[in-house]
């Protein structure tokens, strides 16, 4: 890893992934806002309510290896464009879906909008962790966390009132905000499409796309179990955050004040992230890791095991220990050689199928069990992370 292309495209390239990361993270905090929107005001039962995340979460398994692909031929700023456009598309699908109430077209439509996120996750992650110097990746990584946990808190705030109790054109505006944001980004990507094609080969390289020889890296495989369990764990508790404060025996507060408050779980990480950004130029990344991962399994277990205000302030402290956690262990788990990245980032942003995987677990439970019981889930998954910090400590990472 060098120091990166000339200055002008370096800080253009900063500006531009500023608001794909922010409007990344507003999207997704929207998509979890649909699970108390079916559950509150539709009846549905958290298996049935949670299949919104599955739909949003499998197109990274799905669609992970073929955008990878493309990627690899056509660059990192095409291919952000290409995803920029796909989750416009996909946005004025899921508007047709929601105001018409067609559950399945719904479902199709969070599957087409996480298909454009991952041309993203694995576009935009992958080129800021390797253009510029190795020792930067993890705070260059966590600052634009930081913008996307902005994302995730505006969405609470602004669309509560429109999704949980159903006010204005059946919960549209939101997402029409998001589709005006992600035309404006697509038109700045498609304007900047070479913005690259100078720099050096080996500062931009996506490499030769070679999944059997990444997959070989111990490293890489733990990395990916970590990212699993850590989105798993994530997503499960965003989705019923919302769910767990509206029950009699922890706020019994309103759906929308519920969902609002939401925006505090999503605020944790984004303070977190800054502050990390800063961190990680002081300390070596595993070691934070590990003590994030283990106070968030506590906080959780609290919550799960208890209720009331001790129990809804542990779950909502969750968001602080989230922080650092996805871009840490992305830029430990990323090999350092860049013409290796792509393959690498391919696997890891498949892991984030967990975000599918874990909050079906975690409904089936809840249906089943109650939502306390159900939250042990979560609690194992940062437990899988700490373990994932622990193999990183004994280990000089370059990229570390």
């Amino acid at each position: 890893m060098t120091a990166g292309p000339a200055p002008f495209a370096a800080r253009r390239l900063f500006r531009l992934s500023v608001g794909v990361f922010a409007i990344g993270g507003f999207v997704t905090s929207l998509v979890s806002l649909l699970v108390p929107r079916l559950t509150a005001l539709y009846g549905s039962n958290y298996s049935h309510a949670l299949l919104v995340q599955m739909a949003f979460y499998l197109s990274y398994l799905l669609f992970a290896v073929p955008i990878g692909r493309i990627i690899t031929r056509h660059g990192y700023m095409r291919s952000a464009m290409i995803g920029l456009a796909i989750m416009s598309a996909s946005t004025v699908l899921l508007l047709i879906a929601n105001a018409m109430r067609l559950f399945p077209l719904l479902l199709l439509a969070l599957l087409l909008l996480s298909c454009g996120i991952t041309f993203l996750q694995i576009a935009s992650n992958t080129v800021v962790a390797m253009v510029g110097a190795a020792d930067g990746a993890a705070f260059r990584l966590n600052l634009l966390q930081g913008c996307n946990s902005a994302g995730t808190i505006a969405a609470p705030l602004f669309g509560a009132a429109f999704l949980t109790e159903g006010v204005g054109a059946e919960g549209g505006p939101p997402f029409l905000f998001a589709l005006l944001i992600l035309v404006v980004l697509t038109i700045s990507y498609a304007r900047n499409r070479r913005l690259l094609d100078t720099a050096p080969a080996a500062e931009v390289a996506v490499g030769r796309f070679d999944l059997l020889s990444a997959i070989r890296d111990r490293k890489l495989v733990w990395g990916m179990a970590a990212i699993f369990a850590y989105v798993g764990a994530e997503v499960s508790i965003g989705a019923l955050l919302a769910n767990y404060l509206m029950q009699p025996g922890t706020l019994h507060a309103r759906a929308a004040i519920a969902a609002r408050m939401v925006s505090l779980y999503w605020a944790g990480a984004m303070v977190g992230r800054f502050a990390g950004s800063i961190l990680m130029r002081r300390v070596t990344p595993s070691t934070p890791l590990l003590i994030v991962a283990l106070c968030a399994a506590g906080l959780t277990a609290i919550a799960a095991g208890g209720g009331g205000l001790s129990g809804s302030v542990a779950l909502i402290a969750v968001g602080l220990c989230n922080a650092i956690m996805y871009p840490t262990v992305y830029v430990l788990a990323l090999p350092a050689q860049a013409e290796r990245a792509t393959s690498a980032a391919t696997l890891l942003c498949m892991a984030v199928v967990g975000g599918a995987v874990i909050p079906m677990l975690c409904g089936e439970i809840a249906d089943r069990a109650g939502l306390g019981p159900s939250l042990f889930v979560p609690v194992l998954c940062y437990l899988v992370v700490a373990a994932f910090a622990v193999s990183c400590s004994g280990r000089n990472s370059e990229r570390a």
